[in-house]
């Protein structure tokens, strides 16, 4: 059925309405959108000033929210007042023993034209495109939570309609083995114990349309380092799902902090576009997203241009900086402590310290600090009582890791952007 609608939705990408009815620039609902197999709800915001072929955004609230209430509490309704987009808000009506949450567990949401919560969003995008005009070339999928692991539940099943997608406190696509496995609590998927091979999760996502050559969406993952509704160590498993379908390393091509306490990991191709980002907010809890964060979605989709931090929001750039890194190491693991000194006439209010492990270590617990990656390029934040390093003063961290047999240090360090001594 789905492949129908794909079908009708190509058509539709090329049969604007000639002339469309005035829409007040309010939350609308609409009742009957097309095949609704999960019994969903649809609320549209359609802003007054929009292009000819405007973008249209899915934005999905998370378990216990609706449409409308997801529509309050984002900011993705005022930034298409800004920028001219179509936001879909669609309502789950599966119950999940805590509230309503979209299909993400069962057979037929999991298969493409299998029915469910996926061929009611469908059906709400092509509508979009038929009533509004909305660019079927420019689909786009959001959400928080439940919303989040639907929204790489659907760039996995319709690859060839949605063009990127932001996932907020996610799933991998296929994590949930049944409706059984659902709540937290209970679930092996969110249990904190879900461990597949990058090769595993990319092959989940490669059978659900068999010989699909065609381009994938980019993804982008947000997760909580503070959250353990859904596990924080979830968005490691997104990161190794989507850059295996994507052929990508498993180790990104950079490393920043944007806006305090977000920390990026970027996984750029050959040509050098990003096709997957990380954001691990630091000391966040199941609470995303927060403020600037749904700007940074749309600017990831390509709707605009990605926002400007205010350069007093940034962590300082230190001018001198020395490293100490000390090694024990045993068969196949390892502890590290390093000692990061200021050699700077100025204080360090705030710092990130990245460096790069050598091949084949893996961090599986730290100390005094938070680590954003647990190997490849690894980027070391401050706790809140050891932020501040005074002129001369110093801060220890460390951490213990796993090797396959060379237990050798980073080579190189950056302390808020700038390279330091090492000794």
């Amino acid at each position: 059925m789905l492949l129908a609608v794909a079908g009708a939705l190509a058509v539709a990408g090329l049969a604007v309405p000639a002339a469309r009815p005035a829409f007040a620039a309010s939350l609308t609902e609409v009742t009957a959108f097309g095949s609704n197999p999960g019994g969903m709800r649809m609320h549209v915001y359609v802003p007054d000033v929009r292009p000819a072929s405007p973008p249209i955004v899915v934005a999905m609230h998370g378990c216990g929210g609706s449409g409308p209430g997801f529509y309050s509490g984002s900011e993705f309704a005022s930034l298409a007042d800004r920028y001219g987009f179509i936001v879909i808000y669609p309502s789950a009506m599966q119950e999940a023993g805590f509230g309503r949450c979209f299909d993400t567990w069962s057979t037929a949401a999991k298969t493409r034209d299998g029915g469910s919560d996926p061929v009611s969003i469908a059906s709400m995008v092509s509508y979009a495109g038929r009533q509004y005009g909305g660019d079927l070339n420019r689909v786009y999928a959001t959400g928080s939570s439940s919303g989040g692991m639907m929204t790489q539940h659907l760039l996995a099943l319709y690859p060839d309609l949605f063009k990127a997608g932001a996932a907020f406190m996610g799933v991998p696509f296929d994590c949930f083995a049944g409706a059984a496995d659902y709540p937290p609590g209970t679930s092996r998927c969110t249990g904190g114990a879900m461990n597949r091979t990058p090769q595993q999760w990319g092959d989940a996502v490669r059978r659900v349309v068999p010989g699909y050559s065609g381009p994938r969406p980019r993804v982008q993952l947000w997760h909580g380092t503070a959250d353990t509704l859904v596990p924080y160590q979830l968005l490691q498993e997104s990161i190794e799902q989507w850059t295996n379908v994507f052929g990508l390393s498993q180790t990104p091509t950079s490393s920043d902090t944007p806006q305090p306490g977000w920390n990026r990991r970027r996984y750029a191709d050959a040509t050098g576009a990003v096709q997957v980002e990380a954001y691990s907010v630091q000391g966040a809890g199941h609470t995303l997203p927060s403020s600037g964060m749904a700007a940074a979605a749309i600017a990831f989709f390509g709707i605009t241009a990605e926002p400007s931090v205010p350069p007093s929001s940034s962590p300082p750039v230190t001018g001198a900086c020395r490293v100490t890194d000390t090694v024990n190491a045993w068969n196949n693991g390892l502890t590290s402590t390093i000692t990061i000194v200021n050699s700077g006439a100025g204080s360090i209010d705030g710092w990130s310290l990245v460096f790069t492990l050598p091949a084949g270590q893996t961090i599986t617990s730290g100390w005094s600090a938070t680590y954003s990656a647990p190997s490849g390029q690894v980027t070391a934040r401050n706790a809140a009582y050891n932020a501040v390093i005074a002129p001369n003063g110093s801060v220890s961290i460390g951490f213990q890791a796993t090797h396959t047999g060379n237990a050798a240090k980073p080579t190189s360090f950056t302390l808020n952007g700038a390279a330091c001594a090492v000794s």
